[in-house]
């Protein structure tokens, strides 16, 4: 299959495109964000890397067709777990928090949380490929991220807000000028996950008490998520504020406990090389 096949996207205008992958049909299929700038671009998550994202950008003249091309196009992840991270490996600039670098160099699936199914990838991208051989590629970030950082696009600027709880190396990438928030998994409109490998409920609190906090001051208008759909501020506030109300309780501790402890086992048994 190639990738023209793989992919699908659509222009939300002003340079941004949704991309996403039409085959892996799963509820952990991430949103590929692209942006464009004057002086830089960038992909904002990059999906299982099946197939080559780079090659899908250009076919489509997704840059555009101007000669005196910028600087290579960067892809930043949201955090390194495998259905953003897959794909890194194929760019030549690639970004992530430094908490989560060792994991992306060493290939680390364990920490990537890989866990693919057959089931899930509707259409095999290519003859034989079976799932339980996926994993993902080891990448040396040549961005080093850290809170506070700024990308700068040219016309546009994306902060780094390091959001850990999710992952440890969470991101979200704040266009302030805009009002506009690329959360990653950091916050999406659908069950939050803090049971993974790495995962901290303390951290996710913490970070959705400041995602509130730029709701109530007025910096985010929408937020384009790591997955399912985008949404609006009055549903950030209330989607950060129960999971806030949840996460303290006795059922929801337990839960997170019993969960962590099957996803970690089901991990080191499927990642056996894995340094955990």
């Amino acid at each position: 299959m190639s990738a023209a096949d793989w992919y699908a996207h659509k222009s939300l205008g002003d340079g941004l495109f949704w991309i996403q992958e039409r085959f892996y049909q799963s509820e952990n299929r991430a949103n590929i964000w692209l942006l464009r700038g004057t002086h830089q671009d960038v992909v904002i998550d990059t999906g299982l890397g099946l197939r080559s994202l780079p090659d899908y950008i250009d076919a489509n003249g997704l840059l555009g067709k101007d000669p005196q091309r910028k600087n290579p196009l960067l892809a930043v992840a949201t955090h390194a777990h495998f259905d953003h991270s897959g794909g890194l490996h194929q760019f030549q600039q690639v970004g992530v928090h430094s908490a989560e670098v060792d994991a992306l160099a060493n290939g680390d699936n364990f920490e990537t949380v890989t866990w693919l199914s057959d089931r899930e990838i509707a259409v095999a991208p290519s003859p034989g490929w079976r799932a339980r051989h996926y994993k993902v590629k080891a990448v040396q970030p040549t961005h080093i991220l850290q809170e506070g950082d700024v990308i700068n696009l040219g016309d546009r600027q994306l902060t780094v807000l390091h959001m850990p709880g999710h992952s440890r190396g969470s991101i979200c990438l704040h266009d302030r000028d805009n009002k506009l928030l690329f959360s990653g998994d950091a916050v999406y409109d659908g069950a939050m996950i803090d049971w993974l490998p790495y995962s901290q409920v303390s951290d996710y609190i913490s970070s959705c008490e400041r995602l509130i906090g730029l709701v109530d001051s007025e910096q985010v208008d929408q937020v384009l998520p790591g997955h399912y759909n985008t949404f609006g501020a009055k549903r950030l506030h209330r989607i950060a504020s129960m999971y806030i109300s949840r996460a303290g309780t006795c059922p929801a501790k337990f839960s997170t406990f019993a969960w962590r402890t099957v996803a970690g086992l089901a991990l080191r048994a499927s990642n056996p090389r894995c340094a955990c």
